[in-house]
């Protein structure tokens, strides 16, 4: 039986609610490869992680939420906890100065944890709709998502998706630009570029990029396959 995202990330919340942290990264383990990209879930591996008294993995998975989302505020407080339980000071105390400092400017006159709040309540609407088969509607929660979160690559990245989905290989080509132009080095983001590419008639770029991707990544199976399929049309 296919378990959504969703559900998956609710149950790894109520298990961690009920201290039953190991239970809580078991269900996190159990979403695909697309969903791990989300800040949330690597937020929430953090936390477990510190819990379960294993700091270094923890930091790593803090880290990895702070490159989706630069803005996530717990990320950076619950990091320089951590920092901090293990005696380096120096390094908590930018933590959480760059907790206070995330929180940055006005977004669509609202302030920026209220912005942030919003763009996750869109991205979760967007969740719903996207669920129910519902692409168009799931597309606009996503991009009222990323008006409030610029910032929020993981939730572009997943407005990028749907835009595949929906047809509109050019639109999610902007999008992946732009996520690519704050993160050249997500690998992830680069295949579904090429993607874009391809379904857009750019075949020979399509190619460009994932031969690019595979010199990174020679381990993913399906950027060899996108290759394959890609050489079956003629330049």
């Amino acid at each position: 039986m296919n378990v959504s995202v969703r559900e998956l990330i609710g149950s790894a919340r109520e298990r961690f609610a009920s201290r039953d942290y190991y239970g809580a990264m078991l269900c996190l383990e159990d979403l695909d490869g697309s969903a791990r990209a989300y800040a949330d879930v690597h937020h929430l591996r953090g936390l477990c992680l510190t819990m379960l008294e294993r700091a270094d993995e923890a930091l790593f998975e803090f880290d990895r939420a702070l490159a989706l989302n630069p803005q996530y505020v717990e990320a950076h407080l619950h990091r320089g906890l951590v920092l901090n339980q293990l005696g380096r000071n120096a390094e908590a105390a930018e933590a959480f100065d760059a907790a206070v400092d995330s929180e940055g400017p006005a977004v669509a006159g609202l302030a920026a944890p209220v912005a942030a709040r919003l763009a996750n309540e869109h991205a979760r609407l967007g969740e719903h709709y996207a669920e129910a088969g519902a692409t168009r509607e799931a597309i606009e929660q996503y991009q009222r998502a990323v008006s409030l979160g610029p910032r929020f690559h993981d939730l572009r990245m997943r407005l990028a998706r749907l835009l595949l989905e929906g047809g509109n290989p050019l639109r999610a080509r902007e999008e992946l630009e732009t996520i690519l132009a704050a993160r050249p080095d997500w690998v992830e983001a680069r295949v579904q570029f090429g993607l874009a590419r391809y379904l857009a008639g750019d075949v020979s770029g399509a190619r460009d990029t994932w031969r690019h991707c595979l010199a990174e990544r020679p381990d993913l199976e399906r950027i060899s396959a996108s290759l394959a399929l890609a050489a079956r049309i003629p330049e």
